[in-house]
């Protein structure tokens, strides 16, 4: 702590730039999950605040984020319809899923599992931003084109008779709670029956209206109807929200395009005195604490949820762990797993207690953040603050936002959270399994399961049977590949026989690695770290691969990463005994030979001498 105003000037910038960045996200975010945008709001202020304050990552800022409300969505929706559809009567049980998704983070990170995050394989990541791109831009045409499922009569009519079978469905519950038998006693059922008015049978036709159209399936069924009903003005100020996002980046990227976008047309909207949509209101003043979560709780209720805030907490932490690695690539630092995860987990559980929707460390933020100056755990708690202010100054005209144009905000962030080096990969990748007569790629094919059952079915048990495909298909590669053990660990090793004769006036210009065992996504952040352990008086670096039998997508990125880095600080890279299979990955995506051509790569130690006395000077 007696550090964090050591850098005051750039963490105020830096928090500030990050939390202007944050709040068009925080309400389109918030209005996405179904809770509405105070909900992403106070998300963001209580998660960017406190996962800072208890964080282990300097420079991290944390929000609401599009794979944390892509999950939270379904949630929100499946507690929602199981309470008549009524957002205030679901609003308990969902913030206590919530609470207990951040108390699982913290007990997560007091056991120490944060360090095991690095063994996802990057085709499941891969597969899951994809997914959630998919999710975000598929359900946000909706919105974008004016139409709502509840509000359009014809649709909703024809879910009537499926809403009296519901209704009378939990009459002969309520009935059965009271040890009421029905065959025994049909006048009660008969007098319960007769008090159902064309009301509840219109609200409950509503909610399975809704609930039918959610999702990426629902939304696709419905849209030749939305697009039979488009709402023209709607359309319109989604389409220039993403004109202006895309078109202002061009202009500069100093400014946010997104804030612009939604200052502008919001601006358009309410001086033209359009007939619009505007979001669901803001409350004015301070956040409420909910102290509903507690004083209604009851083990029943919740114990269906479990698990998914079990699969929720796994999220935030993978999210918000895989943030921490990019911002420790920008920063040269190294951030604590363990300390991360109760920091988000304290911020989740805060926010859920004021009816914030749950977060995680956001990459784009803390990306801005760091480029804007911030260095310490002082700009992320800026960033909070600055939203705090923002939503007791301009809550009343925040509400007066039209909701097609949050709408037009998520479907950039849906395209650009996909991933695309992932999907331009597919046709390099080589077919290393084959399925009947097919040959496929078994990294494309597990990015494929995890894109088309997380798109499709459930986001959680598509990644969970991503992991389980992918950790069977290595340790069949690797039985047949070898038995040796993976070591590829940034450690001093002794020189091998044939490198006792190495020069020893070029030994400060030259650093020898040797890497044993294959390169896959349990041993890419050692490998990693290889380039902190470089010298800074060595130009040179031979890596020794005899002994690398196999590579992984997620070990080619990692090499492919520090050798830009290397390049970067015009180090020179020599490969030495490269094995076929490693060889044909870094063929594939042109690491060789644009990172090492041909003339750099040795059959043996021998060779690769001679050209080191040949091409390397002693200046040390």
């Amino acid at each position: 702590m007696k550090d964090l105003f050591k850098n005051i000037k750039g963490d105020a910038f830096g928090g500030i730039t990050a939390g202007i960045v944050a709040l068009p996200l925080a309400l389109a975010f918030g209005v996405s999950s179904g809770l509405g945008p105070s909900a992403g709001l106070y998300g963001a202020i209580f998660i960017s605040f406190f996962a800072a304050l208890f964080g282990g990552t300097n420079t991290q800022i944390s929000g609401p984020t599009a794979p944390m409300t892509a999950v939270s969505m379904v949630v929100i929706a499946g507690i929602i319809a199981a309470n008549d559809g009524s957002v205030e009567k679901a609003l308990p049980a969902i913030l206590t899923v919530f609470l207990l998704a951040g108390l699982i983070q913290i007990g997560l990170g007091a056991i120490g599992l944060g360090k095991y995050i690095r063994y996802i394989p990057y085709p499941v990541v891969s597969g899951f931003m994809t997914a959630i791109g998919v999710i975000i831009l598929v359900t946000q045409i909706l919105p974008s084109l004016g139409y709502y499922p509840k509000e359009d009569a014809e649709y909703v009519n024809q879910f009537k008779p499926q809403a009296e079978e519901v209704i009378l469905e939990n009459i002969l519950k309520e009935e059965a709670g009271e040890g009421i038998l029905v065959l025994e006693n049909f006048k009660e059922t008969i007098s319960r029956a007769e008090k159902i008015t064309p009301d509840d049978i219109l609200k409950e036709s509503q909610t399975l209206a809704a609930k039918n159209a959610s999702g990426v399936l629902g939304a696709l069924k419905v849209i030749p109807r939305a697009i039979q009903n488009i709402n023209w003005l709607e359309l319109l100020l989604a389409l220039g929200t993403i004109f202006i996002i895309y078109g202002f980046k061009r202009i500069t990227t100093k400014v946010p395009s997104t804030l612009v976008a939604l200052i502008v047309m919001s601006a358009v909207a309410i001086l033209a005195n359009l007939d619009y949509r505007p979001i669901p209101q803001i409350p004015e003043g301070l956040p409420v604490f909910k102290s509903e979560i507690f004083s209604n709780f009851s083990l029943t209720s919740i114990k269906p949820y479990i698990f998914t805030a079990l699969a929720l907490s796994l999220l935030g932490a993978i999210d918000s762990l895989l943030t921490s690695i990019v911002a420790d690539n920008m920063t040269k630092t190294k951030h604590k797993p363990n300390k991360e995860l109760i920091g988000q987990g304290i911020g989740n559980s805060i926010a859920a207690m004021f009816g914030g929707i749950p977060g995680a460390g956001a990459t784009i933020r803390t990306v801005v953040n760091i480029n804007s100056g911030g260095k310490t755990k002082l700009s992320g708690m800026i960033a909070g603050v600055l939203l705090f202010v923002i939503l007791l100054a301009i809550a009343p005209l925040a509400s007066k936002i039209p909701a097609a144009v949050l709408a037009g905000i998520l479907i950039t962030v849906g395209i650009g959270v996909m991933d695309y080096k992932g999907l331009k990969a597919i046709p390099a990748l080589p077919k290393d399994i084959k399925i009947g007569p097919i040959k496929l790629s078994s990294e494309v094919l597990i990015m494929l399961i995890v894109l088309v059952l997380s798109s499709l079915w459930d986001l959680v048990y598509a990644v969970g049977i991503g992991l389980v495909i992918a950790s069977l298909m290595f340790m069949k590669k690797i039985g047949d590949l070898t038995a040796e053990r993976s070591d590829v660990k940034s450690l001093k090793e002794e020189a091998w026989s044939d490198e006792v004769d190495f020069p020893s006036n070029l030994k400060e210009e030259v650093f020898i690695k040797h890497v044993k065992g294959p390169l896959f996504f349990g041993s890419t952040s050692d490998f990693q770290a290889l380039t902190q352990q470089i010298p800074k008086t060595a130009k040179t670096v031979i890596l020794r691969l005899g002994r690398m039998q196999y590579m992984d997508q997620s070990g080619l990125y990692a090499m492919e990463d520090m050798l830009q880095e290397l390049k970067k600080n015009d180090v020179e890279v020599l490969f030495v005994g490269l094995l076929r299979q490693p060889r044909y990955m870094m063929e594939r995506i042109d690491i060789i030979p644009d990172f090492i051509p041909n003339e750099h790569i040795f059959k043996d130690f021998k060779s690769c001498l001679q050209w080191v006395k040949s091409n390397v000077k002693d200046v040390h």
